[in-house]
């Protein structure tokens, strides 16, 4: 499945600008996620800063616990734990952001949750992308009357 596919209206994946959106979007992912991996810590804490905005600045810090994770996990070659790790940084920018604080990650952050999600998927041999995400499903919209 392409990243493209992920972003299109089959698959019903639309973000507006709106935060609750993406905490929405993030959090299935990421408690789908928490149930599944091994290493739930950082999960954990990134599920705790989605819920609660007052602490999502602490994101960028997090960001650096799993960065170094993943530096972690390269080294060793683990590409189970790099995928999970990607996709937790990519959270972590996201809750960071949204925070508007000072010295912003890359703006596109959000775009790239659900396409990481659905890659620690794949790497944990989930088939239907579904139960990574609501926003994955391969609902397929019926198609429109010709007049």
């Amino acid at each position: 499945m392409l990243i493209g596919d992920i972003c299109s209206a089959r698959y019903g994946f639309f973000m507006t600008g709106r935060s609750t959106n993406i905490i929405t979007a993030m959090l299935a992912p990421l408690m789908f996620f928490e149930e599944r991996c091994k290493d739930k810590e950082t999960l954990r804490k990134l599920i705790a800063l989605a819920h609660d905005k007052s602490r999502r600045k602490q994101a960028h810090a997090l960001f650096s616990e799993i960065r170094r994770k993943t530096l972690a996990a390269a080294q060793r070659n683990d590409q189970l734990a790099l995928a999970q790790y990607n996709f937790e940084e990519i959270c972590a920018k996201t809750l960071y952001n949204i925070a508007r604080e000072p010295a912003p990650f890359d703006p596109d952050s959000p775009f790239w949750v659900l396409p990481l999600a659905l890659e620690l998927g794949q790497m944990l041999g989930i088939a239907d992308a579904g139960e990574i995400s609501p926003l994955l499903s391969a609902k397929v919209s019926p198609p429109l009357a010709n007049d």
